[in-house]
């Protein structure tokens, strides 16, 4: 696919789409410490705020990838973009509502859930089977430049603009329809996709034999690093310097500086090759471990402040070279009918990551995070592991139909 003309805007518009939906879904990162104070929440309910994104994601996931395979890419992605800019407004109200909070976050996964999966196929189609590196390496630059960006403007927003909770969201939904509008101006509402397509809307990926087997055996503990990394970085490590005067804004900086990590490694992926998603892993289980030291020998103090943000720059780059692995598997594995639908597997998977922080909260007292951390690394490096030994599974490119 060449980079000028109307090819180049398309690729363009839909890196920006991605780029805006990824900005708005870490909007409410660091606010949540302020929805704490407001609402009197418990560490395991902020968890579990950041974590109900998921459980919107789930049949998001399953159910928009083999949409957009049916009915086209743009088709798909147009209202489900709609669907991000309400949940922001959803969550308008989240200052006095416990309810509308879980609400907003939940929409918010419904919706986003569908544009990264339809979008990352969607850059997929447009490079071609031998641009599968540079479609992985566009929508992992265009999510966690989003994700990093996002939670950095709304913490500097809500300690230093009016409206603290408020403005963000606005910021976001302005953003959002500058993309929409460039979709819409460069490609219009779409057009069915030309060709046999996948006649159902359930997940149909259509692997072969072979194919499945590196999807379940590498590609799904790949992607559960993707998200549990940074998830963990953002929403636990904070919790370990009580008392940290301004902490929203150092919420926000830590999230910019977890996930703009992610962004950063991506030139990596590409010198690393099949050894992207074993780095990325074993990065992930470093920045644990740095956390749990940081949890055990400094409870407090610069020492802390450093150790928390050591371990974030590791978890995030832990995730980016994930999210890169994982990407670039699935275009080689995927048929073009089948693409939408396993990307959507592809991020299901991923997004239990958001599970982690919960699980390691919500059993323990915040003064004891040490121990879960210590078994998140654990776990982490086993995995490392795994995908170093089985790295030679990646199959290289889907042979031709027959």
């Amino acid at each position: 696919m060449g980079r000028g003309g109307r090819a180049g805007r398309t690729w363009w518009v839909a890196c920006g789409l991605l780029f805006a939906t990824a900005f708005g879904t870490n909007v409410p990162t660091p606010l949540l410490l302020v929805y704490r104070t407001e609402l009197d929440l418990s560490a395991s309910t902020l968890a579990a705020i950041f974590g109900v994104y998921a459980l919107g994601l789930a049949p998001s996931l399953l159910l928009g990838g083999p949409a957009s395979d049916r009915f086209g890419r743009v088709r798909v992605l147009l209202p489900v973009a709609a669907g991000v800019a309400g949940a922001s407004l959803l969550f308008l109200g989240g200052a006095s509502s416990l309810w509308l909070l879980f609400a907003a976050r939940f929409v918010q996964g419904l919706a986003s859930g569908a544009v990264f999966s339809v979008g990352s196929a969607w850059l997929q189609d447009l490079a071609g089977p031998d641009g599968a590196p540079r479609a992985a390496r566009a929508a992992s630059v265009a999510q966690t430049l989003g994700f990093c960006l996002g939670p950095l403007t709304s913490g500097l927003l809500a300690t230093s603009g009016p409206l603290p909770l408020t403005l963000p969201y606005l910021v976001h939904i302005a953003l959002l329809a500058v993309a929409v509008g460039a979709v819409l101006a460069v490609v219009g509402t779409g057009t069915r996709p030309a060709g046999p397509r996948a006649g159902g809307l359930l997940p149909r990926p259509g692997l072969g034999a072979a194919e499945r087997r590196v999807f379940l055996r590498v590609v799904v503990p790949t992607a559960v690093c993707v998200y549990a990394f940074p998830s963990v970085a953002v929403t636990v490590l904070p919790l370990l310097l009580p008392g940290l005067t301004g902490a929203v804004a150092f919420t926000g900086l830590l999230a910019a500086l977890t996930l703009g990590t992610g962004t950063l490694v991506q030139p990596f992926a590409h010198r690393l090759g099949a050894r992207t998603g074993p780095a990325g892993t074993a990065a992930g289980a470093l920045g644990l471990l740095v956390a749990t030291l940081t949890a055990l020998l400094a409870p407090a103090g610069p020492a802390a402040v450093a150790g928390v943000a050591g371990a974030g720059l590791l978890l995030g780059a832990g995730g980016g070279l994930c999210l890169n692995a994982g990407l670039t598997l699935v275009a080689r594995l995927a048929p073009e009918s089948g693409r939408g639908a396993t990307n959507g597997l592809f991020y299901t998977a991923a997004y239990t990551g958001f599970a982690t922080p919960f699980l390691a909260t919500a059993f323990v007292a915040t003064t004891a995070l040490a121990l879960p951390l210590a078994v998140l690394a654990v776990v982490a490096a086993a995995t490392a592991g795994w995908l170093a030994v089985r790295s030679g599974d990646a199959a290289p490119s889907r042979p031709a139909p027959r």
